[in-house]
Parts: C-alpha cells; structure tokens; sequence
C-alpha cells in the first residue's frame, strides 16, 4: 500500500509535466542553448582572437641593416621600406598596415661597442603596432620573438630547451592530464549550477504552484499518508530535475572544446566506466538534497514568486561552492565529505582529476542520502501542518 501511495504521487506528478508541452521544452531548452550559445562563443572568440592562418603582417622597416633581412622573411611578413614614417603609423591606426620597425642610427656599430658596465643604453629598436588589431598585434608579436632571438645568438653561451628534432617536446603532460585538468576546474561548478537550475525548474511549481493555485488541499485531504506524498514528490521532481540537467550538461560537454576555440584537447572517452558510474551516484544524491531543500522552502512560501525569493540566497551559496573545483585538487579530509553540496563538488573534483576515492563517493552518497532523509521528515511536518500549507 506504501509502495502504492509514493508510485501513484509520483505518476501523477510526472504526467503534470510531460502532458504540458510548454513544461517538457523548458526542461530540454536550456541543453540546447547552452550548445548554441557556447558554440557561437568559442566561434565569435576565435575569430575575435586567433587571426587569419593564411594572412601576412604587413610590415613597414626603417634603417635596418642588410643582414637582418633574413630575420624579417617574406614567408612571414609582407616587408617594405618605410619611407613615411608619420603616414605608415597613421596607416596602422586605420588598420591599413600592422608593424612599423624603427631601427636607430648606427645600430650594427653600437650594438657590437655596446657593454653593460659602460653605462651607455643600449641601442633602442622602436616597433609600432595596433593592439586592438588581431593581426598587427600578431604580427608583433612575431617581430619581437625574432628579434630576441636574434639578440640571443650574439652572446649565445648555451640553449634551454632547444629540440634536437621536431618530434620533441619537454611538455610531458598528456591529453589525458589535459582533459582532467579542464574538467576539474570547470564540470563541477557547471553541473552544480544546472543541476541546480534543473530543480528551481520545477519544485517550486509542484509545490508553491499548488498551494498558490490552491489545488494542494485536494491532495492533502486524501488518505494518502502525508510522508508518501513527500517522498513522491521528490522522487518525481528529482527524476525531472534530472531530465534537465542532463540535457543541459550534455551541450556544455559537446560544446566545450568549441568553446576552448580548439586550442585544447578535450575527450570525455579518457574517464571509464567506473568513473562516469561514481559521477552519476554523485550526480543522483546531489539533485535529492537540491529538490528537498527547495522543496521545503517552496512549500515555506506561499507562492511560486515568493519560493524563488527564498531560493536566491541557496543558489548564489551553490555557485560559491562550485568555485572551489577552481582553487585546487580535492579536499583530503573525509569528513568534509559529509557537508552537503560542498562534499559532492569535491567529490567530482576527485572523479574528474583522475584521484576519485571511492571511500568519499560513498560519504558523500551516504550523507545527501541522509539530509534527503530529513529533509522528507521535515516536508512531511510542514504538510501537517494547516498553517504553513494553507496559509493560516
């Protein structure tokens, strides 16, 4: 009969959503933007930031010697002979032109008498560019590395990390170490952040959205016992709750290595079975304590306005939590784990970097599962009581 009361609570609730139309597109919507959102971002970053693979800076060179020709090559720059120097920065400005080299007086004879303890400075190579410009602040950028190295290769006594072939490389962080370090720092605040936007999607309409509508007496005065209608609810809410959030996180995870405009290798097939599993249990107890809390202050208010005022404060709490995923690896003590939304960022945290411990998963599962469990007592208090339900 038990079994019967919270099925049939949770029936009648998920047939409320996904008869509605209206209800099902809000909780699949937010996925959807999300990847056309993130996906026109890294586009627009990309074509903002990274200029054209194919395009040569346009650089204009006064009084550089004859043999610094072979440092400002044609393959990579569009070189000429500057014979205006006032009209080429100007040129700049009106984003006709990207660089202009200006190299002093006597610049081969003084750099080679230059020395330190003479006191003279030492000769001064003037270089103008556009950095709001992608291209002439890339082209800059491309002058100035030559430069230095070619300064370098006049008191040149030993190299540092100088390849021997084009094969190698002295970065021996892999993609793996890559993915995880990305993940780390940014799913965890995300999922948070949309689990909790999931549960604000539609706890305070069950519940707030039936006491103002006043439909919640209809339901309160059937024999069903009150904990049962509790304990639907949530687990209704919960599973909707859940619907969203995954939606919402599969578009930020297929529009992630856009948004990182490519510049990193993002594969979410590095983690395993295991992992993904641990993340789900995570994932499912987090959204239980999410869906109860906001239950509880949902069936506190008297209507649905009222319920997101009182969730405001929790959600910008969420959203501090999150963060931490950014401010280094996973907390070591296991009973921090038994802090609520803190213990499963941090749990994910560990998932995500490669050092998930299953001993702070179960904490974690263990302890949400547990303020679930007080939380449904406590709803269940509040539906008892004729002066918080009705509004006495």
């Amino acid at each position: 009969m038990k079994n019967n009361a919270i099925l049939t609570i949770f029936k009648k609730e998920l047939a409320r959503f996904f008869k509605d139309r209206r209800t099902l597109i809000a909780l699949l919507m937010p996925g959807l933007l999300i990847y056309a959102i993130y996906s026109l971002m890294g586009g627009a970053m990309s074509d903002a930031f990274m200029p054209d693979e194919d395009y040569k800076p346009i650089v204009y060179v006064a009084e550089a010697p004859e043999y610094l020709g072979d440092i400002l090559t044609d393959a990579l720059f569009d070189v000429n002979e500057s014979k205006n120097i006032d009209a080429e920065k100007q040129q700049i400005v009106d984003g006709n032109a990207d660089v202009l080299i200006i190299f002093p007086e006597n610049f081969t004879e003084n750099m080679l008498a230059y020395s330190p303890e003479s006191g003279m400075p030492a000769p001064n190579i003037e270089i103008y560019y556009n950095s709001s410009s992608t291209n002439s602040a890339m082209g800059y950028q491309n002058v100035v590395a030559m430069l230095d190295a070619f300064e370098s290769s006049m008191t040149n006594k030993f190299d540092i990390n100088f390849p021997v072939s084009e094969d190698q490389t002295f970065d021996l962080a892999t993609a793996d170490d890559m993915t995880g370090m990305i993940f780390s720092m940014i799913m965890p605040m995300l999922l948070v952040m949309l689990l909790f936007s999931g549960c604000m999607a539609v706890a305070p309409e069950s519940i707030a959205g039936e006491k103002e509508r006043g439909t919640i007496a209809t339901l309160l005065i059937t024999p069903t016992k009150r904990s049962h209608i509790a304990i639907g609810k949530i687990l209704a809410l919960s599973l909707m709750a859940l619907i969203s959030g995954a939606s919402s996180t599969l578009g930020v995870v297929l529009s992630l290595p856009k948004l990182m405009g490519g510049t990193m290798e993002i594969d979410g097939s590095v983690y395993g079975v295991t992992d993904y599993a641990m993340v789900a249990l995570v994932i499912l107890s987090t959204v239980l304590v999410l869906i109860t809390v906001i239950s509880i202050i949902s069936a506190y208010a008297k209507t649905i306005k009222e319920a997101g005022t009182y969730v405001t404060p929790l959600m910008i709490a969420s959203m501090l939590i999150g963060l931490s995923g950014m401010m280094g690896g996973a907390a070591q003590n296991p009973l921090l784990y038994l802090i609520p939304l803190f213990n499963s960022v941090q749990s994910m945290i560990g998932i995500f970097s490669f050092e998930g411990n299953l001993l702070h998963v179960l904490i974690t599962v263990g302890a949400n599962i547990a303020v679930t469990a007080v939380g449904v007592f406590v709803l269940t208090r509040m539906f008892n009581s004729e002066k918080i339900m009705f509004n006495k």
